[in-house]
């Protein structure tokens, strides 16, 4: 994800706790109202919304990427670089992509 994609669903976060209206389009049409905020989505791209509650919590496992190397990988499973996220996602701002 784009530093500037990340900023944009930092947004879009904040905007559907505070517009419950705005959380049933997001639920119902994600991937609409992320274009309209202006995100950068490929069409052939689904994206799926998950709302955390006290009882569940969501874990988005990305896809392994298929061009690390043994070392770089180690990185990644340690914790270290998250700029080797595969996958397009909501869970954080940290992400590089």
């Amino acid at each position: 994800m784009s530093q500037r994609n990340a900023a944009v669903t930092g947004r879009i976060v904040a905007k559907a706790w505070a517009d419950d209206a705005f959380k049933a389009r997001l639920l119902a049409n994600p991937e609409a109202v992320l274009r309209d905020e202006g995100v950068d989505l490929p069409a052939s791209v689904t994206v799926r919304v998950a709302v955390d509650t006290d009882a569940v919590r969501t874990l988005v496992l990305p896809a392994k990427p298929v061009d690390l190397t043994e070392e770089e990988l180690g990185r990644v499973v340690g914790g270290g670089e998250p700029s080797y996220c595969a996958n397009w996602c909501l869970c954080c701002a940290n992400c590089a992509i």
